[in-house]
């Protein structure tokens, strides 16, 4: 982080001496994505003359580092032939996301410029269903004829492999364009120069459905420890692949997704520091109300045993720790459960083993935490016996029910087609809260006699 600051100071510098040929040769001596996280701390301005300066074979790939923002502001600042010369020189899953995220006008004069080759991979791409595996794709990959021979097999790799995204390995069609195998780079090399393709390739080909959730395609990935794997539509032909760098930022925008939602949060596509205040409270404040107006059942229900509480007036003492024990045992269980429905770890059908393993964990905590209490309410609270026994017997009764509650709503949720991460510690906290005071006032009903 320090030695970021440094360089970026060092640009800085560099830009108000107008010291342009040593920044030009300081800059392509660093890699591209160093030289992407400094540009995004430089003011707009001087980005903008950092990106002029560089050295045009590098302009491209640094751009697909940059922020979102940050490339939205270069492209409108250029002129229409340069914006659609670094267009032309992303690769069509970068040119795909960046046109999504800017206005219709700019993309339509962006298109009109680019390359009819460019243009027609971006609207294939633009096709497909967002968060699917063919809107993440990119359809630059070496294919191969299974009637090569290896030596001609090597000669298009050295034709087409510079505008591939990779060429570890090469994906192997029919003449309907239909994916009938693999070979690795490795293997060609490796291989006499006029071995047929279709004799040397791998034919049990894992791929990829277009329509596939980016989810379940990042599962994949990590299922079989591919560096990049092959998408095909419904008749099995080849029309893209995907590649591991692709599937670390899916797993970056799910995770940063579900720790949204759980947290009560409608999710954002933008860095934290980069959300103005206002977008920040939309995104907040329609959960908070729906909390807020859940929340006041728990304040009519305490209303309701009024008599009760006046009665007793110690019992009003133990309400804040029954109600934040019994929502903390259902938010472990909700997140434990959360997490394994999106690894796939347990499905609906395990919903009875999942209930009776929580029931047992629920069983074991709640006495275990109500036999403390017990030893804190007679040591330290001196109230009388009933009242200790009240206490603690709706302790145990609460983690129970909370545990139960947080292991079944995730799946109930996941079932009906919602995000198993929508029911998670503040709605779980929420109903938890109310059935921890009902059964409390029963309870207490029930053993004081009031």
């Amino acid at each position: 982080m320090e030695e970021s600051r440094v360089l970026v100071e060092e640009i800085q510098e560099l830009l108000d001496t107008k010291q342009y040929t040593t920044l030009r040769q300081k800059l392509s001596e660093l890699n591209e994505p160093d030289i992407a996280a400094v540009m995004d701390e430089l003011s707009e301005a001087e980005m903008l003359k950092v990106f002029r300066i560089l050295p045009k074979t590098m302009a491209a790939d640094i751009f697909a580092y940059l922020e979102v923002e940050n490339q939205q502001f270069i492209i409108t600042s250029l002129a229409d032939r340069d914006a659609a010369n670094i267009i032309n020189n992303l690769m069509a899953d970068d040119a795909t996301d960046l046109l999504e995220e800017m206005p219709a006008s700019i993309v339509k004069k962006l298109l009109a410029n680019a390359s009819p080759e460019t243009r027609r991979d971006i609207n294939h791409l633009l096709r497909y269903p967002e968060d699917s595996a063919g809107s993440i794709m990119t359809v630059e990959f070496v294919d191969l004829k299974e009637s090569l021979t290896v030596a001609e097999a090597i000669e298009r790799i050295r034709k087409v492999g510079l505008d591939s995204e990779t060429i570890n390995i090469c994906y192997v069609l029919d003449r309907q364009r239909t994916l009938v195998g693999t070979v690795a780079l490795r293997y060609l090399l490796v291989s006499d120069k006029d071995a047929i393709i279709g004799d040397i390739m791998h034919e049990n080909v894992i791929a990829i459905n277009t329509l596939m959730d980016q989810e379940e395609v990042a599962r994949q990935f990590q299922k079989y420890d591919f560096i990049a794997m092959p998408v095909v539509d419904n008749e099995n032909r080849l029309v893209g692949i995907i590649t591991v760098d692709d599937i670390v930022d899916i797993l970056q925008e799910e995770a940063t997704e579900d720790i949204e939602k759980m947290a009560a949060i409608v999710p954002s596509d933008k860095p934290y520091m980069r959300t103005g205040v206002f977008e920040t409270w939309k995104k907040r404040i329609p959960w908070l109300l729906l909390l807020m107006v859940s929340a006041a059942f728990t304040g009519k229900i305490i209303t309701t045993f009024e008599d009760a509480l006046s009665t007793y007036v110690v019992l009003t003492a133990f309400i804040p720790m029954l109600m934040d024990t019994g929502g903390n045992a259902g938010g472990q269980a909700s997140v434990t459960i959360i997490r394994g429905l999106s690894l796939n770890e347990i499905e609906f059908r395990d919903m009875l083993r999942i209930i009776w393993k929580e029931t047992r964990v629920a069983f074991l905590c709640g006495v275990t935490l109500a036999a403390a209490n017990f030893v804190k309410l007679m040591v330290l609270d001196r109230v009388s016996l009933a009242v200790a026994g009240v206490v603690c017997l709706t302790l145990l009764v609460s983690v129970c029910i909370a545990k139960i509650v947080g292991c079944t709503l995730p799946m109930f949720a996941k079932k009906i087609g919602f995000d198993p991460a929508v029911m998670a510690s503040p709605f779980i906290t929420t109903i938890v809260d109310a059935l921890s005071l009902l059964i409390y006032f029963q309870i207490a009903t029930y053993m004081l006699g009031i």
